[in-house]
């Protein structure tokens, strides 16, 4: 299990702004669970955005109303008896705060009232709800997280990003109704902010480094590349002529087994191999070194891997990395891979 405390680091490095204003004091605070940590975010951030205003924009209504206003709805006029109380339906657009973006912040505070987190800070989600009487409350587990964001409402990112880890790692008990968090979030959604983290960790923490997660094309004899997958990789390090291709990977097991014997998942050394020799073609013709790296979040087995091989001429390592410890190792052994990558 990840100590609480490293989630947020992660979740940090994964956010940029998590480093930011309001939200340094955070990283000081103790948590019992993660969904205690996401509370204590969403309070930052919310009271910032009350600050400045929640974002309002023009809402399509429509209403039965005394006087005309905007479009009369005759049809629905009619089929509500509004002119017995001497009412018209009218169809107008309103300048609102009742924007989708505020709904999900609402519901999903909504919902953590339920969860397991401390008396304290439901008293303050309590508080900022106040202040979001006027916006609707949705159906958590319906909301559409394909949000589109623009200069005006960029703020908004990590928040909605924060309540939809909310709302996809809580699960509600048979018994009282109160909610329960997974194992922090399922596998699917802890890889990627795994992924995330790593990504940005590097990007933050080595500028001296070109870090990306670049798309590799498939050294292809023609130009025929019908219904071939994208290989788009997770962190991609590039330093002169030199790259180091990082896939990182979140099992619960980080190796395979059969008849008693106990190997790295297939797949995944297909994957990065591939990679690898598709990249080194891509340089070909200029002086380059490629080499790959599995990295993998540790798990309880007894067998973890700390492995390099020379595979046709490039080093692909399969490496683990501890999050279960003081978030200060974790980051001294991303220092190691970063530091033997720039010695070649």
């Amino acid at each position: 299990m990840i100590p609480v405390k490293n989630i947020y680091y992660m979740l940090s490095y994964a956010f940029k702004i998590l480093n930011e204003g309001c939200y340094k004091c955070v990283s000081t605070e103790s948590f019992e669970n993660a969904s205690d940590l996401f509370a204590a975010i969403l309070i930052k951030g919310v009271s910032s955005l009350l600050s400045r205003g929640l974002s309002r924009s023009y809402i399509g209504v429509q209403d039965s109303i005394l006087s005309v206003k905007g479009k009369i709805n005759l049809s629905a006029t009619i089929k509500e008896n509004s002119l017995i109380k001497r009412e018209v339906v009218c169809e107008y657009d309103e300048f609102s705060s009742n924007e989708y973006q505020n709904k999900i912040l609402k519901s999903t505070m909504i919902l953590l009232l339920k969860a397991d987190v401390s008396l304290e800070r439901k008293k303050k989600l309590r508080k900022l709800l106040c202040f979001f009487r006027e916006i609707d409350e949705i159906d958590v587990y319906k909301i559409n997280w394909d949000l589109k964001f623009n200069r005006n409402n960029l703020h908004y990112r990590m928040l909605l990003g924060i309540c939809q880890l909310v709302v996809k790692g809580l699960l509600q008990t048979q018994s009282d109704g109160c909610m329960k968090l997974r194992d922090y979030l399922d596998e699917q959604r802890m890889s990627r902010l795994y992924e995330k983290f790593v990504l940005e960790f590097y990007r933050r923490e080595y500028p001296g480094l070109k870090v990306s997660a670049s798309e590799i094309q498939w050294a292809l004899d023609d130009d025929f590349d019908d219904r071939l997958p994208t290989m788009k990789t997770d962190i991609m390090l590039q330093l002169d002529e030199s790259v180091l291709i990082i896939d990182t990977k979140w099992y619960s097991f980080v190796t395979q087994s059969k008849f008693d014997s106990h190997t790295w998942h297939s797949a995944n050394m297909y994957q990065i191999f591939t990679y690898v020799k598709n990249k080194e073609t891509e340089l070909q013709g200029r002086p380059h070194k490629v080499s790959g790296m599995l990295l993998y979040a540790k798990t309880d087995e007894q067998i973890q891997p700390n492995h390099d091989y020379m595979m046709s001429g490039n080093k692909i390592s399969v490496k683990s990395l501890d999050l279960n410890v003081d978030f200060a190792q974790i980051k001294a052994s991303l220092d190691d891979i970063a530091r033997e990558f720039m010695r070649g």
